[in-house]
């Protein structure tokens, strides 16, 4: 559901996606690659694709380019179909957080964090406020939070694969029924693209 149009404009002139741009300048081969450039580089190394994507997941910028369908504009006896569209659409711009990997999101960067913040604390109880009397109490304190650390770290992968693939289900109904209305002639693709995104500047 992206918009090539407006993926391959970001991609050469939204300093956000700097390092996409340098992995098409080195396949291309070109320090100022054109959009022709651009394409053919993805053609030939789809990571760049994947790449752009995760960027924009990681920033929580979406990557479906598609705005809901006016029902107001649609045929009644497509209006059931383009709700649910709408839903299907919304429900993805949610989720869409849980298509990353989970050990590339920042839930796992925070649960180290946290961690170490939390060993950081153990040292500086035990060797700052003298409480060496009390230091395997703390010892204990942190190994239970190792534990529950790594409790929520499997629980939210589990999450993580859950919406991973309820996402993939609803890309793929939601790009059908929009094919589906769009062969009957309710309406047209290209007129549901967003052009830019409001979140560059």
């Amino acid at each position: 559901m992206l918009n090539e149009e407006r993926m391959i404009d970001e991609i050469l002139h939204v300093g956000l996606y700097d390092l996409v741009l340098q992995d098409v300048q080195r396949v291309s081969n070109n320090q100022k690659p054109t959009i022709e450039d651009v394409k053919e580089a993805i053609k030939k190394e789809p990571q760049i694709l994947r790449d752009y994507m995760q960027t924009n997941v990681e920033y929580n910028l979406s990557n479906i380019h598609l705005r809901d369908i006016d029902l107001k504009e649609i045929d009644p006896s497509a209006k059931e179909k383009a709700e649910k569209i709408n839903t299907n659409l919304n429900i993805m711009r949610q989720i869409e957080k849980y298509t990353l990997d989970f050990e590339q999101s920042s839930t796992l960067v925070l649960i180290f964090s946290l961690e170490f913040f939390v060993l950081f604390s153990v040292q500086y109880f035990i060797v700052l406020l003298d409480l060496g009397a009390w230091q395997w109490w703390i010892y204990a304190f942190f190994a239970l939070s190792i534990l529950v650390a790594w409790w929520y770290a499997k629980k939210q992968q589990k999450k993580y694969k859950i919406n991973g693939e309820r996402y993939k289900t609803l890309y793929k109904e939601t790009l059908d029924m929009i094919e589906e209305l769009e062969k009957e002639g309710h309406l047209s693709k290209e007129s549901l693209y967003i052009s830019e995104s409001d979140e560059h500047i």
